[in-house]
């Protein structure tokens, strides 16, 4: 009896060892072995650091802060080094590790296809952790189902054709007041890129908050903390997966900053609440934040959103439509500086269009030459660096087969750069390239061109980033000529988009 017993306990201890041991071992080298017998293959699964040790290796070997020379922005090996080395060795498919989680970076444009249109609900979004979640919650970008698709009839409905024309106006104003600020660097040098971080939130808090860059202000310094925890905690060891269990200091301000950040985007909710129950104004208002309101208030009970929901939309837009319209302003500024012809022809452009008024929304609708620039800068500095998706359970991509909850991984700037669709010349800056129309650009494969992804789930504020963006080199052209400041240094960083590490200095030259 005691023989039993003492055989009994011994299961019991062991027992936790043995489901540790197939989580950490077993099970990662079993999937290991199941993907290399259909030809994707990657580094060794390691049972202590996993990966993470060689992607600070290589990243460290790869000069991350230097600067590269102008014209060459081929920034896919400095941003993605770790998987710039994989492909080389391993294919276009191939394997890595996040911890125990096997992600699987897909770079097959036909598979990719597969992925994003996402036809049976195969593919849905990677869930957030950390502080990916503490910044942009659990909405629209994550959502699934009917949570997606309600969430998703909002923001079409803030930022489609009629409700940009109305926009128009306040980003033309925005643009107007950071002009004012530059008449005083006329023949001197200026830094643009806090100009534009300024105008893209001035532009994204009065056209659907409805209030001002100095109401907002808060939330994009909150945000900014939030985006810069991400970045310096990008790469760190996770030694057998035990990091998500121990508290640091990042966690805690990251703690801290979520709950001043939620209190700060309900100021401005109650707010606009108030001003709709003291009558002093009939409505929640047309913008992006009235139609939240409204779902939240009005209609019936399925289409209610909750408070929580209406954080997530806040922070989310807040963000997005701040990051990705000053980054694509600040490279296509560079660009024009260092190509006078392609901003001598976007001049002539506007200038035929507009004159010295200011754009309106039927000029912008025809603005060509512009419109290549912005796409070849979309191309070359992607605000999307990075598309995740995981499998719902057993699928077969092409022709490869999957278990359930493994993550797909998609690096747009991988394909923005292939050669066999793009060129021997695609680190170049070219926007001819487009002139034909996005099919003939990417040889009928519009995978090639991810900045704002694609299929069903394609960025809803697409066209709103693309609206300010015209807007604003509009009105720079026709005032200003500029070239490249000697002080400019071209290192560009991911800070969730592609941004210039040093700002972009350029010479004003007025007109």
């Amino acid at each position: 009896m005691i023989a039993i017993c003492a055989v009994c306990v011994s299961l019991l201890l062991l027992l936790p060892l043995t489901i540790v041991l197939y989580k950490l071992w077993w099970a990662p080298l079993h999937f290991q072995s199941i993907m290399e017998s259909q030809g994707i293959k990657g580094p060794c699964y390691n049972f202590f650091h996993n990966n993470t040790k060689e992607i600070i290796k290589i990243k460290n070997q790869t000069s991350y802060n230097s600067p590269i020379d102008l014209p060459d922005h081929d920034i896919f090996p400095r941003f993605q080094p770790y998987w710039y080395s994989c492909m080389k060795l391993y294919g276009n498919n191939f394997l890595v590790w996040n911890g125990t989680q096997p992600q699987v970076v897909v770079t097959e444009p036909e598979l990719i296809k597969e992925i994003l249109v996402n036809r049976n609900g195969a593919y849905p979004k990677t869930k957030r952790e950390g502080y990916l979640k503490k910044l942009l919650g659990d909405g629209i970008t994550v959502a699934e189902g009917e949570k997606w698709l309600k969430l998703r009839k909002l923001a079409n409905h803030a930022f489609h054709g009629e409700c940009l024309k109305d926009m128009v106006p306040a980003m033309v104003a925005s643009v107007q007041t950071m002009l004012e600020k530059w008449r005083h660097y006329e023949g001197k040098e200026i830094e643009v890129c806090g100009d534009f971080r300024i105008l893209s939130s001035e532009v994204i808090s009065r056209t659907a908050f409805g209030s001002s860059y100095v109401e907002g202000i808060k939330i994009f310094n909150m945000l900014g903390k939030l985006s810069a925890l991400i970045s310096e905690n990008a790469n760190k060891m996770n030694f057998l997966g035990l990091v998500k269990f121990v508290r640091t200091k990042a966690d805690s301000e990251a703690d801290k900053i979520e709950q001043l950040l939620h209190e700060s985007i309900m100021e401005i909710v109650r707010k606009r609440q108030d001003e709709v129950i003291t009558v002093r104004a009939d409505s929640f208002g047309s913008d992006f934040l009235g139609s939240l309101l409204k779902a939240r208030h009005e209609g019936s009970e399925k289409k209610q959103i909750s408070a929580a929901e209406i954080i997530d939309e806040c922070k989310t837009f807040y963000f997005a439509g701040q990051l990705t319209t000053h980054s694509l302003l600040s490279w296509s500024v560079l660009l024009l500086a260092i190509h006078p012809d392609w901003q001598e022809k976007a001049r002539n452009e506007v200038f035929q269009l507009f004159g010295r008024e200011n754009p309106n929304s039927e000029g912008i609708a025809r603005l060509k030459t512009v419109n290549l620039i912005i796409h070849e800068t979309l191309r070359l500095y992607s605000p999307v660096t990075l598309i995740t998706r995981r499998t719902q359970g057993q699928v077969k991509l092409g022709k490869f087969k999957f278990p359930a909850n493994v993550e797909l991984a998609i690096p747009p700037l991988a394909l923005h750069r292939d050669p066999d669709i793009w060129g021997q010349d695609a680190h170049l800056f070219k926007p001819e390239r487009f002139a034909e129309g996005l099919a003939k650009a990417t040889k009928g494969n519009p995978m090639a061109f991810l900045a704002f992804g694609f299929g069903p789930r394609i960025c809803p504020g697409l066209n709103f980033a693309s609206h300010e963006a015209k807007i604003a080199l509009s009105m720079i052209l026709q005032r200003y000529k500029f070239t490249l400041s000697p002080n400019y240094v071209h290192s560009p960083f991911i800070a969730l988009t592609v941004q210039p590490q040093h700002g972009v200095q350029i010479l004003l030259q007025p007109l």
